[in-house]
């Protein structure tokens, strides 16, 4: 199991949020400190689920020396998040197509909000969970 580092911020006011400088974007929060902690790894592992069916890559963990060198991260408490999943490694595999088939494939994923990758995994396993049905 890996653990990524997270980041803590508080305003008054405001609930705990929790920030991930591995993964711009995912922020979580709880009422409290906890909560916060528990928030954090579900969001960080069901985001890291949706980056593997996606087929993106995930990233390895960044050490506390090199986020917090970043001027934007002081204001947080360092915590570190178990990524609580089972999600396999992707491998990145290289395949032929033709032109025009991959278009399709490409303009159906783009507007299904699907990566090329994430779609043609989704296309795989629904085949092969209806050839084994």
């Amino acid at each position: 199991m890996q653990h990524y580092i997270g980041l803590i911020h508080k305003e008054a006011d405001s609930d705990y949020g929790v920030s991930f400088p591995d993964f711009p974007g995912l922020v979580t929060a709880g009422t409290s400190l906890d909560d916060a902690h528990l928030m954090a790894e579900e969001a960080l592992s069901f985001h890291i689920e949706g980056l593997v069916e996606d087929g993106e890559a995930i990233p390895e963990p960044s050490g506390l020396e090199q986020i917090m060198a970043d001027p934007d991260n002081r204001g947080g408490v360092a915590i570190l998040v178990a990524a609580k999943t089972e999600a396999k490694k992707a491998v990145r595999v290289n395949v032929t197509l033709p032109e025009d088939i991959l278009q399709q494939i490409d303009d159906y994923a783009e507007a299904h909000g699907f990566t090329r990758s994430g779609f043609l995994a989704q296309a795989a396993k629904k085949a092969m969970e209806r050839d084994a049905a």
